[in-house]
């Protein structure tokens, strides 16, 4: 059961990191879309490739911490029965949501998203705006970068749930553990 705490700490760990860090491209977006606009209204010009990097941002941005998300789990879930459900429910109603939904749904976006994404590396595509920025493909890798945190957090998510349902949720640090946060 310890090595199980371990996995669970260790693949949260990484989607902590990951979420912590790419969180601050918000910081990013605001100030080029700030710049964009200024340019626009008050120079009246603008740079597309300007435009193009503040909606790649957001897309990395928000493809990189959606591990971080379901770590902290601040993903819309129909709760009617999961808020009131007791621990063991919670974790039962998680694993099973992980084996049936989560994983099949990382294996459909890798399966279809992976071409996608060899293809752009392939031609080096760049923005399809004239005037865009090079490099789509660095944005287009966050497709199987999502693919990526979301699948972790889900093995994490499983380990969470084998130890509560074992009675061993102890193991874990409080961050981690059912109760914590908004549930």
């Amino acid at each position: 059961m310890r090595a199980i705490a371990l996995m669970v700490r260790a693949l949260s760990g990484v989607n902590w990191l990951v979420g912590n860090v790419f969180s601050w491209l918000a910081l990013g977006i605001v100030a080029v879309c700030f710049t964009v606009v200024v340019q626009r209204y008050v120079f009246s010009t603008t740079q597309v490739w300007m435009q193009d990097l503040y909606v790649w941002l957001n897309g990395a941005m928000f493809t990189a911490v959606a591990g971080y998300a379901l770590l902290r789990d601040d993903h819309v879930r129909v709760d009617i029965f999961y808020r009131p459900a007791s621990l063991q429910r919670k974790a039962l109603i998680d694993l099973i949501g992980v084996f049936i939904f989560l994983i099949p749904f990382c294996w459909v976006v890798f399966i279809y998203g992976l071409p996608f994404v060899q293809r752009s590396w392939r031609i080096w595509e760049g923005s399809p705006n004239w005037g865009g920025m090079p490099g789509y493909w660095v944005l287009k890798t966050f497709i199987l970068v999502f693919v990526a945190v979301v699948f972790i957090q889900g093995l994490a998510m499983v380990g969470r749930s084998i130890l509560v349902l074992a009675g061993k949720q102890d193991l874990l640090p409080d961050y981690l553990r059912y109760g914590h946060g908004r549930e």
